[in-house]
C-alpha cells in the first residue's frame, strides 16, 4: 500500500455517549469525515442512546478483508472479538484509554479484575500488529512503548465541553443552592464510584476537614458505580465518621443535572490513584473550579499548572491545602490557571492534535515495513 486509507472505522468493546470514551469516538468520527473520509464505529455492545450512532461488530466482517480499510481500536477493556483485531488485513491503529490495573478491583469485584487483566494480557498481544498507537499522556505512551508499541504519538481525549452550554437543570441547582447558604463550602468529585479513584481516601480527607475548619462542608460523589461492593463500603464509612447526612452519592446523571454541581461546587478534589486523563479535571477548571488532586499517573500532565498537585494523600494534609485554595488569592491564581489550561486543550486544538497523530499513524502503516 502506498496511500494512506480513506476510510477509517473505529471499534470499541462497549459504546456509550455518558462516558468520556465514547465521547471522544464520537469527536473523532467527526473528524475523520470533516476530511472526506468514511467513518463508522463499531462496538460489541452499543447502548441505547447511540444504537442509531453505532452498528454492531458483526458488521465488520466484509470491512476487514479489504487492506484499504484502516481500523482504530479503542483500548480500555476486555475484547470478546480480539481474534478480529489479530486478523484485521487492512492498517490496524490503537486509541489506549489506559487499562486500570486488575490489583484495584481484586478485592471488590473480582469478575471487573478478570476483565482487566484479559484487557492488559489483550494490549501486550496486540503489539506486534498494530502499525501506530495513540495514548493521551506520556503515562499511557511509556507503558505502550513498554510493551513494545511503535513509538506512540500523545494527543489528549477530544472534551467538547461546549456540551454544557445548555440549560442548567434548575431544580437540581436550586436544591445544592438551598445547602450553600447554610454555609459552609461544596467540595465535589466527578468520576465512577471505582476502587482505582479512591473515594474513600477523599472521604477521609473531607471528614478531615469538617472536624478541624469547616462542620457545616458537603461533598457530592457524581458519577454511578463501577463496583457495587466498594460503593456499599463507601456508604458504611460515611455512617461510621457520621457524615451520611453531608456525602451525596449520585448515579450517572444527564448533563444538565452534571452541569448544575460544576456551578454551585467551591472546589474538586481528587485522589484517585489511576487515571490515563482525566476528563472532569478539564471539565472543574473550565466551570472555574480550583482543582486539588493527588498527583498521580496523568493526573499532573492534565492538570499542569491549573491546580494544586500533592504526593500525599494524608487527610490533614489534603484539609489543610483545600483551605488555603479556598482562602486568600491562590484561588484566584489557580482559576486563571485553569482556564489557561483548558484553553491549552481546546477543543479545535485536541482535534488538530488527533488529527496530526492519526494523519502520521495512517502515512507509517501505508509505508512498507521491513
Amino acid at each position: 500500500m502506498s496511500e494512506p486509507p480513506r476510510t477509517v472505522h473505529q471499534f470499541l468493546p462497549s459504546f456509550s455517549d455518558r462516558d468520556a470514551i465514547g465521547s471522544h469516538t464520537l469527536e473523532i468520527q467527526r473528524l475523520l469525515r470533516s476530511f472526506g473520509w468514511r467513518s463508522e464505529i463499531y462496538s460489541e455492545d452499543l447502548h441505547p442512546e447511540v444504537r442509531s450512532a453505532g452498528k454492531p461488530v458483526d458488521a465488520l466482517v466484509t470491512e476487514a478483508l479489504d487492506r484499504s480499510v484502516a481500523l482504530l481500536y479503542h483500548a480500555s477493556t476486555g475484547c470478546r472479538n480480539f481474534d478480529r483485531l489479530l486478523g484485521w488485513k487492512g492498517p490496524l491503529l490503537v486509541d489506549y484509554h489506559n487499562i486500570t490495573e486488575p490489583a484495584f478491583f481484586e478485592r471488590w469485584s473480582p469478575g471487573a479484575s478478570d476483565n482487566m487483566r484479559l484487557a492488559r494480557t489483550q494490549l501486550a498481544d496486540l503489539a506486534a500488529r498494530c502499525d501506530a498507537a495513540i495514548a493521551h499522556s506520556g503515562f499511557s505512551a511509556a507503558e505502550l512503548s513498554d510493551l513494545g508499541y511503535p513509538k506512540p504519538a500523545v494527543a489528549p481525549v477530544i472534551v467538547d465541553i461546549a456540551r454544557f452550554q445548555r440549560q442548567t437543570d434548575r431544580r437540581t441547582l436550586a436544591r445544592l443552592e438551598r445547602a450553600k447558604a447554610g454555609g459552609g463550602a461544596s467540595w465535589l468529585y466527578v468520576g465512577r464510584v471505582a476502587p482505582n479513584k479512591c473515594h474513600h481516601d477523599l472521604i477521609g480527607a473531607f471528614a478531615a476537614y469538617r472536624a478541624l475548619f469547616d462542620p457545616q462542608a458537603r461533598l457530592a460523589l457524581v458519577g454511578g458505580a463501577t463496583a457495587e461492593s466498594y460503593w456499599d463500603a463507601l456508604e458504611s464509612l460515611t455512617r461510621e465518621l457520621e457524615l451520611r447526612a453531608s456525602v451525596e452519592f449520585t448515579d450517572t446523571i444527564p448533563d444538565a443535572a452534571l452541569l448544575a454541581y460544576y456551578r454551585s461546587a467551591d472546589v474538586f478534589v481528587s485522589m484517585s490513584e489511576h487515571e490515563g486523563f482525566g476528563v472532569p479535571l478539564l471539565e472543574a477548571m473550565h466551570f472555574g473550579i480550583p482543582v486539588v488532586a493527588y498527583a498521580a499517573a496523568a493526573v499532573p500532565e492534565t492538570v499542569g499548572n491549573g491546580g494544586v498537585l500533592l504526593d500525599t494523600k494524608d487527610p490533614v494534609a489534603v484539609a489543610v491545602a483545600v483551605k488555603r485554595v479556598l482562602e486568600g488569592d491562590l484561588r484566584s491564581r489557580l482559576v486563571a490557571a485553569g482556564a489557561a489550561r483548558v484553553a491549552e486543550l481546546s477543543l479545535t486544538r485536541s482535534r488538530e492534535r488527533y488529527a496530526t497523530a492519526v494523519r502520521a499513524a495512517l502515512e507509517s502503516a501505508a509505508r512498507p515495513h521491513g
